[in-house]
């Protein structure tokens, strides 16, 4: 009775469990039981897995992400296709310190500021001494601009215009772009199209296709060309949350800015192509010097 009772309790608690064998690396469904539930299992046995245990393995890495191909001939929403995304490019390991660094450099490098002071030749008047050298009691001076006194210059003041350049290193700039590219996908912001091709320039059909995509407040397309479609510039000059952008100006402020990035398949490519190029070279070392202004 006993027994019977502990195999009717053994077929409630686990009444479909999962085997993982360590050898061949793959996960199989058995409908028995375990034999004893304290039992731990002996060396070299598969190990059981509970009923609610769906996934067997973490996600890989390695393993090629897909995202669907959306059409931009109609406003309503089709599916055109699937297409799969490079691991390395668009399921990195999010480096939150690195996407902080590009934001930073991209701030300053384009930041001038134009703070001034003048010195003592700068300032207006004062070209004749004061009072005489002796004979007065007071201290010599040569001109009432001295920094000194007030009115006069000033010393080691700010001086305009004065750059707040500085390079960032480069795998720090391309791992900038691959963090971003990755966060964008995780965070389902991120949205293939077939071509940035469009039937008609009025600002109205964009705004309705995004707004049935539900793309968000801002958009950033990037298609591989420089050039754009007419009607798409078209649409979008009237529209100052939609801007266009060519692959190859693709940044990390730019991509942080926009709400939802919308690539085209050819500039999916394109990204792969050159980021996965910068991440497998064989020159990487000297990449990593010091910047210089001359440098080719």
């Amino acid at each position: 009775m006993l027994n019977n009772i502990l195999k009717t309790s053994r077929q409630v608690l686990y009444p479909v469990a999962r085997t993982f064998s360590r050898s061949s690396n793959q996960c199989n469904v058995v409908t028995e039981a375990p034999a004893a539930v304290s039992a731990p299992p002996a060396a070299g046995s598969p190990l059981i897995l509970p009923q609610d245990y769906t996934d067997c393995l973490p996600v890989s890495r390695s393993t090629a992400r897909q995202a669907w191909i959306e059409n931009t001939d109609a406003v309503a929403e089709r599916k055109v296709g699937l297409i799969e995304l490079h691991p390395d490019i668009f399921a990195a390991q999010p480096r939150v310190d690195i996407i902080q660094e590009n934001v930073e450099w991209q701030r300053k490098y384009r930041y001038v500021s134009m703070a001034h002071t003048k010195t003592r030749a700068e300032v207006r008047g004062g070209g004749r001494k004061p009072w005489p050298q002796k004979g007065g009691g007071r201290a010599r001076h040569g001109s009432l601009r001295s920094p000194m006194l007030k009115g006069g210059g000033v010393v080691h003041g700010p001086r305009s215009p004065t750059t707040h350049f500085y390079m960032l290193p480069f795998y720090k700039r391309v791992l900038g772009l691959t963090s971003t590219l990755s966060v964008k996908l995780a965070q389902d912001d991120l949205h293939i199209i077939e071509s940035v091709d469009i039937p008609t320039g009025d600002a109205e059909f964009l705004k309705d296709l995004i707004a049935e995509r539900n793309w968000g407040p801002s958009v950033l397309i990037v298609d591989e060309d420089h050039m754009f479609p007419a009607n798409i510039c078209q649409a979008s000059d009237d529209l100052g949350y939609v801007n266009l952008m060519p692959t190859f100006g693709l940044n990390v402020y730019s991509m942080l800015k926009h709400d939802t990035l919308v690539l085209t398949v050819a500039a999916v490519k394109h990204l792969e192509q050159r980021l996965l190029y910068q991440l497998n070279r064989n020159d990487a070392a000297s990449k990593g010097g010091k910047f210089k202004l001359d440098q080719v």
